[in-house]
């Protein structure tokens, strides 16, 4: 279809991932020469923010991140240098001197009061990323076009004659295009049975079902004040839940002067519903500690670097996650616990333990037998103080009664046999209060807190454990059965939690008393006409409301999504959904797209790889791990980068 050195690039999706890849475009033609680059954004949104990062969405909804993390401009591992842009902190120290015409009154009001450790808004960052696609467009190589449609495209169609493809659009147009690239970004999904099921039944007596959703689509107006809302996972978006309904309605956090986890009380507006969240552990995430770097500083991974990794991959061999990676992210675990444990309280440990700890963590790396965990805890029996043993099932499920050290690691972060049982919800608040204070004050102790510090080692290694699953080096099976069947929730609800604020805040909703909790592996029914909400391990009759709120993105499953493109690549045979063997030899549809090797073009129906089409982003999610997060400006592992290596990867093969 390319002729008289003319080509034509169709990018679905003009969100960050789609913007990334104009910017790699533009970065590699401006060092080339090359006949006309003509390249079309395809999005209903605006290009650079795309549907999550939209600029006017209320300030409550808060980035994940500090100030100094993200970037959509590459600052390492590409060739080709960026025409124009910078990173957000750049941006951000930038906009306080010479702020860019196009901000908001609200931008600059946050900009004034936005440091480089604080978590800026959503809509801050949107309005980078609207910048920085300005910048783009403004700085085109010559010979480059760059058109915008506000529209969706339904479907590509391979023209199998010439060559190329159509995109054709929602508004009734058709672009023809050399190269599709598919950066899709959160998409809407299918309920399941059991959230079919609740949506029925709600609609049957008169009920509000909010099914998951990204929080700046939904009305939050529509749930009454003073009613009982019922809210199912305490994960992000839970806190985006009480944020639009508490301050979101007028209601306001006053400084107590009292210590962390006491620092704030909440003053009520009196619009506020009755707030009742519940999850499987029963608690929400933990918080962030309070760092100067995404990585505490004072955390090396001895175990799981870099280079035990690239030895893994030399032996060309794919791990297993339980018998090759986890002993080694678990001694790292161990070792930035006691290490800071010794440093800041050394009254709980004799001077023995660091030594005999770090000659026990290097012995038995062949997978942690039961024979080596015993010894260690017979180690730490005599070297730490009664009641301040690392106890990580137990920070994963703090509301469990059994001890890990009594239930044994195996258990990987699951509900200990033995549960906690509370006889009315004022208890489970009360205990659930205990945790939430004790959490913050942890934070606010940043690198001084042990607990913080283990957690602060699980997330190196999970950048670690990133790039194996990207280089496809961990097995199917394990892929399936451990690091997605134990582990990834183990973490995420450890190291991927909200800003210490919104603990504190949440704090001091449950004392206000607007704020209670349904207790572990909550139950949901539809009973005599209401919602009800109930716990085995609480005694106490059930939490009735009209009204339930699914805490939850719209599950990334590619088979599952009602978009209609990807229901017709699908339909179609242009894409197909990834298959992997489980630990019974038994086939498992993934919720990702089956691709080849970066740059990720998709396999079709029949298994062949369709040249000139490309995908990025959440569609990966069978062969990346954890494909949401932002680039990371300053990595300091190859994960933090990875979405820029894949969208130059792209961009090389399009002008190739």
């Amino acid at each position: 279809m390319e002729s008289l050195g003319v080509q034509t690039v169709a990018i679905v999706g003009a969100g960050p991932r789609g913007t990334s890849v104009v910017e790699r475009l533009l970065a590699r033609r401006a060092q080339s020469e090359g006949g006309e680059l003509h390249i079309h954004l395809i999005d209903p949104f605006a290009p650079g923010a795309g549907h999550v990062w939209r600029t006017e969405q209320s300030r409550l909804y808060l980035m994940n991140t500090q100030s100094f993390f993200p970037t959509l401009i590459p600052d390492q591992g590409v060739d080709a240098a960026p025409v124009a842009g910078c990173t957000f902190n750049q941006w951000r120290a930038v906009q306080l001197d010479t702020p860019w015409s196009g901000l908001s009154e609200g931008d600059r009001q946050e900009l004034e009061g936005l440091a480089e450790n604080n978590f800026p808004s959503r809509a801050i960052y949107g309005r980078y990323l609207s910048w920085c696609f300005e910048q783009l467009r403004n700085n085109l190589p010559a010979g480059v076009t760059l058109v915008n449609h506000v529209t969706e495209a339904k479907r590509v169609v391979r023209d199998r004659t010439q060559g190329g493809f159509d995109v054709v659009l929602l508004d009734g147009g058709t672009l023809r295009a050399d190269q599709v690239v598919l950066a899709l970004g959160h998409v809407e999904s299918k309920l399941s049975p059991a959230q079919r099921g609740l949506r029925d039944d709600a609609r049957q007596h008169g009920l509000t079902y909010l099914p998951p959703a990204v929080p700046n689509d939904v009305d939050w107006d529509q749930l009454p004040a003073g009613e009982t809302v019922l809210v199912r996972g305490m994960g992000l978006n839970f806190f985006d839940v009480l944020g639009q309904l508490t301050e979101g309605r007028g209601g306001r956090f006053e400084d107590t002067g009292r210590p962390p986890g006491e620092s704030l009380r909440y003053v009520e507006s009196g619009r506020e519903p009755v707030i009742v969240g519940a999850s499987r552990r029963g608690t929400p995430y933990r918080a962030k500690a309070e760092l100067t770097a995404y990585y505490p500083q004072s955390i090396t991974l001895r175990f799981l670097g870099e280079d035990a990794v690239a030895a893994i991959r030399a032996m060309g061999a794919t791990a297993g996650f339980d018998h090759d990676i986890w002993p080694l992210l678990h001694r790292d675990t161990i070792w930035a616990y006691y290490t800071t444990l010794a440093r800041t309280s050394p009254e709980l440990v004799t001077p023995e333990l660091l030594p005999e700890l770090d000659a026990m963590l290097h012995t038995g790396l062949d997978g942690g037998s039961p024979a080596w965990e015993q010894e260690l805890a017979e180690l730490l029996g005599r070297h730490v103080r009664h009641g301040h043993v690392l106890d990580l099932p137990g920070l994963a499920r703090p509301l469990a009664g059994q001890k890990a050290s009594d239930a044994g690691l195996a258990d990987r972060g699951g509900l200990p046999s033995a549960g906690r049982h509370f006889a009315t919800h004022e208890q489970l608040d009360a205990a659930v209060l205990e945790y939430l204070v004790a959490d913050a004050a942890g934070s606010a102790l940043g690198e001084d807190d042990p607990v913080k510090m283990a957690i602060g080692a699980l997330n190196a290694g999970r950048a670690i454990v990133k790039s194996l699953v990207a280089d496809r080096g961990i097995t199917q099976a394990s892929w399936l059965g451990e690091l997605r069947g134990w582990f990834e929730g183990f973490v995420e609800g450890l190291a991927s939690g909200p800003p210490a604020i919104r603990v504190e805040q949440l704090a001091a909703l449950v004392r206000a008393g607007v704020v209670h909790f349904t207790g572990p592996d909550p139950v949901f029914r539809v009973q005599h006409g209401v919602f009800t909400a109930s716990s085995p391990w609480v005694a106490d009759i059930p939490w009735e409301a009209r009204h339930l709120i699914e805490a939850l993105a719209p599950s990334n499953n590619a088979q599952n999504s009602t978009s209609p493109l990807l229901q017709n690549l699908l339909a179609d045979g242009i894409v197909r959904p990834r298959m992997m063997m489980a630990s019974d030899g038994g086939p498992v549809v993934t919720s990702g797209l089956d691709v080849t090797a970066p740059p990720y073009r998709p396999v079709d129906g029949v298994g062949v790889p369709v040249e000139g089409l490309y995908v990025l982003g959440l569609q990966l999610s069978s062969t990346q791990w954890g494909t949401a997060i932002a680039a990371e400006a300053s990595a300091k592992y190859r994960s933090g980068y990875r979405t820029v290596l894949d969208a130059d990867a792209i961009a090389a093969a399009i002008l190739d």
